[in-house]
């Protein structure tokens, strides 16, 4: 590939921003010798733009902790979004990035964008059952009944044709729960919830499979490594 479609793939510039990057210096090798042209030889590893090294090539996933009041969307007529978290050039990267479903505005928590379409429908279907964690802070004291209720598979949500698929609840205290679900419905925690004559005043996903937020504050973001991607996944990777 072209040096000068590499870096506009991954975002740096247009393919035109990108030439003037190399008139002016700014790709160099690790050695620091100038890169002048787009035509020259070098590979991704040994390149350097603005003297660090190029962010990783497709596909690439991000793990970020959402805050609360940021959209997952690419439209800027909604307010603050979770594109405007990372850096500008992961937003102009071919292939582009995606959010790994969504989290609505009054959600936080574990988010992940990634450019690899396989993952992000292995992680999404429900048929590959990846359990998502959410914890909830409630409007009234729980009832006793609905872990019972959640794991039935027969609750029938609002506007809904076919009852949730089973889900998990554990009880972390009178108005306190954690809910794991296998599938990504509209605002599915909380109208779980409303189903059950609650409702949510606070929620965080704390998980996605084995992958949790860990020491990541809200509103950062951080390259998954292989580790986190097989944790999703609940896959073991092989020692080095």
């Amino acid at each position: 590939m072209r040096l000068d479609r590499l870096l506009a793939n991954l975002g740096y510039g247009s393919r035109r921003e990108v030439a003037e990057f190399f008139a002016e210096g700014r790709v160099t090798r690790a050695d620091g010798r100038e890169i002048r042209s787009e035509t020259e030889r070098a590979t991704p590893a040994e390149m350097r733009f603005d003297g660090q090294p190029l962010d990783p090539l497709a596909p690439l996933t991000l793990v970020l902790h959402k805050p609360v009041g940021v959209v997952c969307s690419h439209d800027e007529d909604e307010g603050a979004l979770v594109y405007g978290l990372i850096p500008p050039r992961f937003g102009r990267r071919n292939p582009a990035l995606s959010t790994v479903g969504r989290l609505d505005k009054e959600t936080s928590g574990l988010l992940l964008l990634t450019d690899d379409g396989g993952l992000l429908h292995r992680l999404i279907s429900p048929k590959k059952a990846v359990w998502k964690t959410y914890e909830a802070s409630l409007a009234r004291p729980l009832r006793g009944d609905e872990a019972e209720v959640f794991s039935t598979g027969a609750l029938l949500l609002e506007n809904d044709k076919k009852p949730c698929l089973p889900a998990r609840l554990e009880i972390l205290g009178p108005q306190q729960a954690r809910l794991s679900i296998v599938e990504g419905r509209y605002h599915q925690v909380r109208r779980m919830f409303a189903a059950v004559g609650n409702h949510v005043e606070s929620l965080q996903r704390v998980s996605i499979g084995a992958l949790t937020l860990g020491e990541l504050a809200s509103g950062q973001w951080r390259l998954a490594a292989a580790a986190d991607l097989a944790a999703v996944e609940n896959r073991v990777v092989a020692a080095a």
